[in-house]
């Protein structure tokens, strides 16, 4: 048994004593069921814990990953957790969070073949074709990059809103707000970008279904 191995599950027992330590029916009560008020969906990046950059305890956030904290209308996966999220646990709120330095975002402003990762960037490569002439008027590199970061994440905050998921709800009249983050590694802080969608008229009108 590796080391690392060894560290991990030691440290889950020491969690678990911690928890209990602080409260005999902590994991009694996680046991019951869960209904949480946010679906958080984030980057796959380590540095990125949904739970501790808001200090949410286990129970309190619903959470999706993937590189670069996409919203790909035909991926089965962020759709059945959104699902889930928005009929079953009925969310209040969701969250897209991108973050400052993102690999998958750097790696679709260039043409290097990184793999399969490859066909999962091209869908940022779409939102860098859509906001070219934008992105490509910023000379300092780095600061260009950061706006494709937080670009990134309007759109996938606007893609989430063009689910039929998403648009059922608001239809039913159910409560949901959608909003964009961006947190910098290099600080802890996140940065809300201020699109805030609570109804299908904050979208285009092609986008709005009559469901």
């Amino acid at each position: 048994m590796s080391d690392f191995y060894k560290k991990i599950l030691d440290n889950n027992k020491k969690w678990v004593e911690s928890s209990l330590e602080k409260d005999p029916n902590y994991f009694a009560e996680l046991a019951k069921g869960q209904t949480p008020p946010l679906l958080w969906i984030g980057c796959s990046d380590s540095r990125v814990p949904a739970n501790e950059i808001i200090g949410a305890k286990p129970g309190e956030v619903f959470v999706h990953r993937n590189i670069a904290n996409m919203v790909v209308h035909s991926d089965m996966n962020m759709l059945s957790v959104l699902d889930y999220a928005v009929n079953v646990l009925k969310v209040k709120h969701m969250i897209v969070c991108g973050h400052y330095g993102c690999g998958g975002v750097k790696a679709a402003m260039g043409n290097q073949s990184i793999g399969i990762i490859d066909n999962w960037i091209r869908h940022i490569k779409d939102v860098y074709r859509l906001h070219r002439a934008k992105l490509e008027a910023i000379p300092n590199e780095n600061d260009r990059f950061n706006k494709f970061v937080e670009i990134n994440v309007k759109e996938q905050v606007l893609d989430l809103a063009k689910t039929s998921i998403v648009q059922g709800a608001w239809r039913s009249g159910q409560e949901l707000t959608l909003h964009g983050w961006v947190y910098g590694l290099n600080s802890g802080f996140v940065t809300d970008l201020e699109v805030n969608l609570s109804s299908n008229q904050d979208l285009d009108e092609i986008y709005q279904l009559a469901l």
